[in-house]
């Protein structure tokens, strides 16, 4: 569903080096292993909500402000959640302290890289895939790589929500195999890179196939539903979840709700002990609630587990109480919870009447973003950047299954460029702002502090 001004020089250094400087809380870095998270040898399992204070219309960053992120912080506790998703974020701002209160408290962070201005719109996917995009979805990329409480970068949110735009696939692909390089390139850890997908009857799994098929740096690391088809009363048959199980069943990267709650006809979360049941484990990866705040229309509303009273304070509503009893009721099973290794990767699924993606071509990365690999995408523009929507396609044509960012072949030859035109036809995303000077005197002084950015 969901989306500064500068400080003098003198003020803005004491600032960063002063952050700099700070003691940092650590966690457990999650990795994947088969169609699983891990920290450490144990499984791990995603038990979240989606958090973006001032939702898709006022869109903020709630890890700028730390009386905010800390009011919010002490209400994850309560609900004992280990994760948080936030959908639009600011990376001109400085993020160490929110992401430490976070660690602090056992908390991992699930981030869209995307914000309202700078991502893939459905309806003009080449036009709005460029080098201004992704010069902003890196320098997010260098903002939170440093934290060892970043769980995920998610690539997309929702970009194909019809039959009509599952053209735009394509360019899903491409940012992820675009963050994937650049994380590599820049010599980070592996951070997993996905998407988070609509639950689209018509073409659900073959979204989930195209993701997972072809070379290793344009599949997926993981794969986000956000599925809201368990309403209360319900069953894991009724549901549709166990149908769902049974379809992905050999899916071989980790699958997990990255939205869920559905609020008809009332929610009592009688879905959560089944999700991280013994039932869904060998699949499935728990999920993310959504949503933490009342934001929107008067329906969107309903989903809001706290109202937001002032800067300082908020309302639980009786969701609240229901989802963190039925979050600290459920039960992962013990040891691995049957997941598989070593499945192979999907088959890319053929052009249809409900997917209307035609061969295998992803496009290329734009010449101008392909230079950030070397020498770094520089600060990001946060959220009063002027936007890259409109500032024209650049790719030089699209590249074979298997092939790099650049072109070339996993066999070392050139691939052949072709026409981005009907590619496809968008993705979607959320919003960000701010001092390159701030940034450069922290690396100054301090070399172990990353740079500050994110989308």
């Amino acid at each position: 569903m969901k989306t500064t001004t500068s400080l003098a020089v003198a003020l803005g250094a004491t600032t960063a080096f002063a952050s700099t400087l700070a003691p940092r809380a650590t966690l457990p870095k999650i990795t994947i292993r088969g169609n699983a998270f891990w920290a450490g040898s144990e499984r791990f399992y995603i038990k979240g909500v989606d958090y973006q204070p001032g939702g898709a219309s006022d869109a903020a960053d709630p890890l700028a402000d730390t009386t905010v992120c800390k009011r919010d912080i002490a209400e994850f506790k309560k609900l004992g959640v280990n994760t948080v998703r936030i959908y639009t974020i600011d990376n001109s701002q400085n993020h160490d302290e929110c992401m430490k209160a976070l660690a602090d408290a056992g908390i991992y962070l699930a981030l869209d890289v995307n914000t309202p201005k700078y991502s893939i719109r459905r309806d003009k996917p080449a036009q709005s895939y460029n080098s201004a995009y992704l010069q902003n979805v890196f320098a997010t990329v260098d903002e939170f790589q440093k934290y060892d409480n970043l769980l995920l970068f998610f690539s997309g949110n929702e970009l194909i929500n019809n039959i009509p735009t599952s053209n735009t696939a394509p360019y899903i692909k491409a940012v992820t195999r675009d963050i994937k390089q650049y994380i590599s390139e820049r010599n980070y850890r592996k951070i997993p890179v996905g998407y988070s997908a609509a639950d689209i009857d018509d073409n659900r799994m073959e979204t989930a196939h195209y993701l997972n098929c072809g070379g290793d740096m344009e599949r997926g690391d993981f794969f986000g539903f956000n599925d809201y088809s368990w309403c209360d009363p319900s069953s894991f048959k009724e549901s549709s979840w166990e149908q769902k199980v049974k379809d992905l069943g050999n899916y071989s990267i980790p699958i997990f709700l990255s939205e869920y709650g559905c609020i008809e006809p009332d929610r009592k979360f009688g879905e959560v002990s089944t999700l991280y049941s013994s039932k869904m484990s060998p699949v499935y990866s728990g999920g993310l609630v959504y949503e933490y705040t009342v934001e929107g229309d008067s329906d969107q509303q309903k989903y809001g587990l706290v109202k937001l009273d002032s800067k300082a304070s908020v309302s639980e509503r009786p969701d609240f109480a229901e989802f963190g009893k039925a979050l600290k009721a459920a039960q992962t099973p013990s040891g691995d919870g049957g997941y598989k290794a070593n499945l192979p990767p999907s088959e890319c699924p053929g052009r249809s009447t409900t997917f209307l993606v035609t061969g295998d071509g992803v496009p290329i990365i734009p010449p101008k973003a392909k230079a950030f690999f070397k020498d770094g995408a520089g600060p990001g523009v946060g959220l009063k950047g002027v936007g890259s929507q409109e500032v024209g396609s650049e790719s030089p044509g699209t590249a074979t299954d298997g092939s790099s960012s650049s072109g070339t072949n996993s066999d070392g030859s050139a691939s052949t460029g072709t026409s981005d035109e009907g590619a496809a036809n968008g993705l979607r995303a959320p919003a960000l702002s701010v001092a390159s000077i701030v940034c450069g005197f922290a690396i100054i002084v301090s070399s172990f502090l990353g740079g500050a950015i994110i989308l």
